[in-house]
Formats: structure tokens, C-alpha cells, sequence
């Protein structure tokens, strides 16, 4: 069953959006806690806490799809090699063959 965040973000059919709301959970309690206890005003924690979920979700979010791209520039370049070396396997351009 998926779970849509705020009604448009499908959390389960979306890469590395279930990933960024954990690391986001974590980080707004560890925010807000922290802010509290060296300050003990609550409202004011409750916020740090908002920010902290904000910035530690999109920062998770854009590394989490930053290395899926990445890997899926290798995983094409490595495809364009398997290619080329069925293509030119066994022919005088292959270039594993010695001369």
C-alpha cells in the first residue's frame, strides 16, 4: 500500500523519498531536542526542529539522487562497452587482441 506525503508525493513509487523522510524524522527530533535541552523554550525548539526536518529531508533527497544518477551513468557506459566488445569480439578493431 502506498503512502502519499501531503498529498503528492508518493513515497513508496518515488526514489530515495522514503529514505529522505526517515533521515528528515531523525534529524527533527535530534534538532529539537538538542535545542531544547541547551535552551528549555519550547516554542522556539519546535521550529529548530521544523528546520532541522527540512534541511536534513532535502539534503538526503538531493544526495540520495545525485549518486542514483551518477551510478546510472556508469551502469551506461559499462553497457556501451559490453556493446562494443560483442560487436568488435573477434575482429582485426578488437582491442584485447595482441598484434
Amino acid at each position: 500500500q502506498s503512502f502519499r506525503l501531503l498529498g503528492i508525493l508518493d513515497v513508496k513509487q518515488t526514489p530515495c523519498a522514503r529514505e529522505a523522510v526517515l533521515h528528515g524524522s531523525g534529524g527533527s527530533v535530534i534538532a529539537g531536542l538538542g535545542y531544547f535541552l541547551a535552551t528549555s523554550r519550547v516554542r522556539r525548539s519546535f521550529d529548530v526542529g521544523i528546520a532541522g526536518f527540512m534541511l536534513t529531508t532535502l539534503g538526503s533527497w538531493f544526495y540520495c539522487r545525485y549518486n542514483n544518477a551518477k551510478l546510472r551513468v556508469q551502469q551506461k557506459m559499462i553497457q556501451g562497452g559490453l556493446k562494443n566488445k560483442v560487436i568488435y569480439e573477434g575482429t582485426a578493431l578488437d582491442p584485447t587482441q595482441k598484434r
